[in-house]
C-alpha cells in the first residue's frame, strides 16, 4: 500500500511538471522596454526639437565628476559629506530599498508556494476514550500558471517602477551636489560682500570725523556733517543686512550637509574661477542620461505594463495544488488538484481598472513630455546665460574701474573745497553699487555653470 501511494504521488508530480511545461510553453509574450516606451519615441518630444539640436549629438561625452572641474578641494569634501549625511538623500535611498523589496515580492508570483502543517490529537485528554487520537503532518504546494503572461507583465512593470525610483535617487544626488556647490559659492560671495560693507562702514565713519573737523575750522558746513552721519548710518545698516545674508547662506549650506545650522562654517578666502567654456554644441543625447528623464521614461513603461496586466484580468487563470500528508508512520496520502477560474461578470470592476490604467498611461506620457521639454529649456537657458553673464561681468569690471576713478577725483575736489559732500556721496554710491554687482555676477557665473552641469546630467567634454 505504501508503494502504491508513492507511485501515485510520483505520477501526480509528473503530471504537475508536464502541465507546467505545457502552460509555460503557451504563455503569452511580454513586451520589452523599447516596445513599452514606443509611445514616447519620436512622437512626444523629438519631433519638436530643431534639427540643429539633434546634429550636435556626437560632439561630447558625459563625465559625472563635474564637481572636480571647479578645482576646489573643499567643495569636493563638502559634497561627499552631504551625500553621506543629508537626510533627504537617506529618504531617497530608503525608497530604493523599498522598490527592491516590491520587485522581489512581484517575482515571487512566478514561484510555487510551499507550506508545512502539523497537528496532534489526544483522544484520552479530550474524554472520548475511543482511541481516535493521533498526529499528522502535511506538505502543501500551490502554484498559478502564468499562461497569458499576466504575472510576468506585472513583474516587468514593477521592475520599471524600481528603475524609476533608482533614477530619482540618482537625480537627487546630482541635485544635492549642485545645491551644495551653489550654496558654497553664494556663502563665499556673501562673506566677501559683508567684508566690503564693513570697509564702507569704516570709510564713512572716517568721513564723519573729517566733516566734523572741517566744520570746526570753518571749511565745512553743518549740512555736510549731517550728510556724513546719515551715510555712516546707512552703511552700518547695509553691513548688518550683508551679515544677515551671509549667516543665512551658511545655515542653508550647513543644512544641506546634515549639520546643525550654526552659521559657523568657514568659507573660502577667494572665489574660484569659472571653468573653461563648454564646447560648442548641445548633446541631444541629454534625454538618455538625465536621471529625471530616465525616471520619466521608466514610468511610461511601468504604466504600459500595468495597463496590459489589467487587460489580462479578463482571461481565465489556472492554478495547481499538490498536497502530501502523513497521518501516521505507516499511512501516507497525496493529492493533486487543478483549477481554472474565468471571470464572467465583475460588475464592471475590471473595465474600470483598465480605464484607470489607460488614464495613468496618458498622464505619464504627458509628464514625460513636460520633463523633457523642461530639460531642453534648462540647457538652452544655461548656455545662453553663460554668454550673457560673461558680458555683464566684463561691463561691470569697466564700470567699477571708472566709478572708482571718478570717486577718487571727486574726493580730491572735496578735499580742496571745490564741491560739496553730497557730490562725493553720489559718486561713491555708484562705485559701491557697481562693486557689489560685480561680486554678485561673479557668483552667478559659477552658479550658472553648476546649473548647466545639472541640466546636462553631468559634465560635457570634448571627444578626443
Amino acid at each position: 500500500m505504501k508503494i502504491n501511494k508513492k507511485v501515485q504521488f510520483l505520477c501526480w508530480s509528473l503530471g504537475v511538471s508536464l502541465a507546467a511545461f505545457f502552460l509555460n510553453g503557451c504563455a503569452g509574450q511580454v513586451a520589452n522596454h523599447e516596445e513599452a516606451t514606443a509611445s514616447i519615441k519620436g512622437k512626444v518630444v523629438e519631433e519638436r526639437v530643431p534639427d540643429s539640436f539633434a546634429e550636435m549629438a556626437e560632439q561630447g561625452s558625459v563625465d559625472d565628476g563635474w564637481i572636480k572641474s571647479f578645482n576646489d578641494p573643499i567643495l569636493v569634501q563638502l559634497t561627499d559629506e552631504a551625500l553621506a549625511a543629508n537626510p533627504g538623500i537617506k529618504i531617497a535611498q530608503a525608497k530604493v530599498e523599498q522598490a527592491d523589496g516590491l520587485t522581489r515580492q512581484a517575482e515571487a508570483g512566478l514561484k510555487p508556494t510551499v507550506g508545512l502543517g502539523a497537528g496532534y490529537k489526544d483522544a484520552e485528554y479530550q474524554g472520548t476514550g475511543s482511541g481516535a487520537g493521533g498526529s499528522g503532518v502535511g506538505l502543501g504546494i500551490s502554484w498559478e500558471a502564468d499562461v497569458w503572461g499576466r504575472i510576468r507583465t506585472g513583474i516587468a512593470g514593477t521592475e520599471e517602477g524600481a528603475a524609476a525610483t533608482i533614477a530619482d535617487f540618482q537625480f537627487a544626488r546630482q541635485s544635492l551636489a549642485a545645491s551644495v556647490a551653489n550654496g558654497w559659492f553664494m556663502a563665499t560671495t556673501a562673506k566677501f560682500q559683508y567684508q566690503f560693507a564693513e570697509d564702507v562702514v569704516a570709510l564713512q565713519q572716517k568721513r564723519v570725523q573729517i566733516a566734523e573737523a572741517m566744520q570746526k575750522v570753518g571749511k565745512g558746513t553743518e549740512r555736510d556733517v549731517h550728510l556724513a552721519r546719515g551715510a555712516a548710518a546707512s552703511a552700518g545698516a547695509a553691513a548688518r543686512d550683508a551679515l544677515s545674508a551671509s549667516e543665512n547662506a551658511l545655515r542653508s549650506l550647513e543644512l544641506l550637509l546634515g549639520r546643525y545650522p550654526a552659521a559657523d562654517l568657514k568659507t573660502a578666502d577667494t572665489l574660484v574661477a569659472v571653468p573653461p567654456p563648454i564646447p560648442a554644441g548641445i548633446p541631444s543625447g541629454i534625454m538618455e542620461r538625465r536621471p529625471d528623464l530616465i525616471a520619466a521614461e521608466n514610468r511610461v513603461a511601468e504604466a504600459f505594463y500595468k495597463q496590459k496586466e489589467v487587460e489580462l484580468l479578463h482571461l481565465p487563470t489556472f492554478s495547481f495544488s499538490l498536497g502530501l500528508g502523513i497521518n501516521s508512520i505507516n499511512d501516507a496520502i497525496a493529492g493533486l488538484t487543478a483549477g481554472i477560474f474565468a471571470p464572467l461578470y465583475t460588475g464592471g470592476a475590471i473595465e474600470a481598472e483598465v480605464d484607470k490604467a489607460t488614464a495613468v498611461q496618458k498622464e505619464v506620457i504627458a509628464a514625460y513630455a513636460q520633463v523633457a521639454l523642461k530639460a531642453f529649456k534648462e540647457v538652452e537657458g544655461a548656455l545662453a546665460a553663460e554668454e550673457h553673464l560673461l558680458k555683464r561681468e566684463e561691463y561691470l569690471k569697466v564700470e567699477v574701474r571708472e566709478n572708482k576713478k571718478a570717486y577718487d577725483q571727486t574726493l580730491a575736489q572735496y578735499d580742496i573745497g571745490q564741491i560739496s559732500l553730497l557730490d562725493v556721496l553720489t559718486v561713491e554710491n555708484k562705485w559701491i553699487g557697481s562693486r557689489i554687482a560685480e561680486m554678485d555676477v561673479a557668483a552667478q557665473r559659477l552658479v550658472n555653470r553648476v546649473n548647466l552641469h545639472l541640466a546636462l546630467g553631468g559634465s560635457f567634454e570634448e571627444v578626443r
